[in-house]
């Protein structure tokens, strides 16, 4: 929204200007000027920044699914309260109208495989702006209709979303006629366009997925675009260059400087260290360092704040040298190991237990082998009877389980807690909860949408839920 009136209002000084200068403008134009954005300046803002959005996203909704929690008592964002998302939303519609752009250059000048990426980038971001804001401006907020753009149905744009990701497919499958081919401008897939097809294909799963409780969920359409995505870990859409670091290494390094932030939620840690499940993770030394002890891991409870006064460590957090959090982490969009899972999901809901179980160990063994644990540890942990229960004591609940410890730090876990109805073992809603009893079940639409598109802003609270969130 504030990328299209930004917009608008540049075209409206521009026509007040043109219309009485239009002879004088002609002898004083620059023919070196660039008339339209490159698309290779394009996919590379659009690549790099759909990254950032997946972050942006995970910055807030990682307090709701208690990876994260503040080390300050009663914080907004651990306690439910009202926050302001202003950047958040900015950051979807920047690249919504960027990709518009990227696709309609690309379509005009034949170049189909930029086409299809700008379709699954659109499809990545609207998705994730759907599922945290339900209804969203789209159909009139991208080619200036309107200066104060209708919300389109959540449930119409959930089909838009799949109808994306297929056009991209085809446009993946079809022969670039342009000049333009997508190469190393491109930060998730360096200019792959298989690579891009399977996460089309990874993308299409997910947002099907999403169905599971509604009348249109249809597993075996999971399990077929399943079938063509990713094959292994080299298939991440990922982003592993920065501007200056991971984003989340940043968030440490501020930590380490005493600007507290990135504290480990006890929710997290007791998943992890055998507190609530019995069996300790291998992957809990690889994202945080244990206390001063050297073997005892402790979070925070979110909204009781740290514990003591600070001057000794006495609970876990986002450290400089974890997988997700030094300079030069990856940041992870899509992975194999959510394909896994969301494989291991839909088989399940089908009655094939045999295939859902493979899923499920594979989904673990992938996300350990990502992160770098010792073969010895991996199969260690696979075999543990909590975890390696058999085709048999497979049950959605350790699928769940396992997902949101794969899926740390992603925006897509809140939709699984969401759809789990918040049902992981020993899961409370935190302390001094402005909610009541109640879990969080969506953002606030941002405070410039309520200042400048007010007639047109759904009535919403953070309990109405999004439409496939049906419990």
């Amino acid at each position: 929204m504030r990328t299209m009136m930004k917009k608008a209002i540049y075209i409206f000084v521009a026509a007040l200007v043109l219309s009485g200068c239009d002879n004088y403008l002609d002898i004083n134009e620059n023919p070196n000027a660039a008339t339209q954005p490159p698309l290779d300046g394009l996919l590379a803002n659009t690549t790099y920044n759909s990254g950032i959005n997946v972050y942006r996203f995970g910055g807030t909704t990682s307090f709701y699914t208690q990876y994260l929690a503040s080390p300050n008592e009663a914080s907004a964002t651990d306690i439910y309260e009202r926050i302001n998302t202003d950047g958040t939303w900015g950051g979807i519609y920047n690249m919504l109208s960027d990709l518009s752009d990227m696709q309609s250059l690309a379509e005009e000048g034949e170049s189909v495989h930029y086409a299809g990426i700008a379709k699954t980038l659109t499809a990545l971001n609207l998705g994730m702006g759907i599922d945290v804001y339900g209804d969203m401006p789209f159909s009139e907020a991208l080619n200036f209709q309107s200066l104060f753009p209708g919300y389109d149905d959540q449930q119409v744009l959930y089909q838009e979303i799949v109808n994306l990701l297929d056009e991209a497919i085809a446009d993946f499958n079809a022969e670039n006629l342009g000049e333009t081919v997508p190469a190393s401008s491109d930060f998730i897939h360096a200019g792959d366009i298989e690579a891009w097809s399977r996460t089309a294909y990874a993308l299409k799963a997910r947002y099907l997925n999403h169905l599971s409780g509604t009348g249109s969920y249809d597993p075996n359409a999971v399990l077929n675009a399943v079938a063509s995505a990713y094959a292994s870990n080299e298939d991440d859409a990922q982003i592993s260059e920065f501007q200056n670091r991971n984003p989340w290494g940043q968030v440490a390094v501020n930590n380490a400087g005493l600007i507290l932030g990135g504290w480990l939620s006890e929710q997290v840690i007791d998943a992890m260290n055998g507190t609530t499940f019995g069996v300790f993770d291998p992957r809990l030394p690889l994202i945080t360092d244990a206390l001063p002890d050297g073997v005892t891991y402790r979070g925070t409870v979110n909204g009781e704040g740290r514990i003591g006064d600070g001057t000794v460590q006495e609970e876990c957090y986002l450290t400089t040298t974890g997988f997700y959090s030094s300079d030069d982490s990856p940041l992870l969009m899509v992975t194999y190991a959510e394909v896994k899972f969301i494989e291991a999901e839909a088989a399940f809901r089908a009655g094939n237990s045999d295939a859902a179980y493979a899923a499920y160990l594979e989904g673990i063994a992938a996300h350990m082998d990502k992160l770098g644990v010792s073969v010895a540890d991996r199969d260690s942990y696979l075999a543990d009877p909590a975890v390696g229960v058999g085709a048999s004591g497979l049950t959605l609940d350790l699928i769940f389980k396992e997902k949101y410890v794969a899926m740390f730090l992603h925006p897509e876990s809140w939709v699984d807690a969401r759809r789990f109805d918040y049902g992981y073992q020993d899961f409370t809603v935190p302390t001094n909860n402005e909610l009541g009893t109640n879990f969080i079940l969506r953002f606030d639409y941002p405070d410039t949408e309520y200042l400048r598109n007010p007639d047109n802003v759904p009535t919403v609270d953070l309990t109405t839920p999004i439409f496939w969130d049906v419990n």
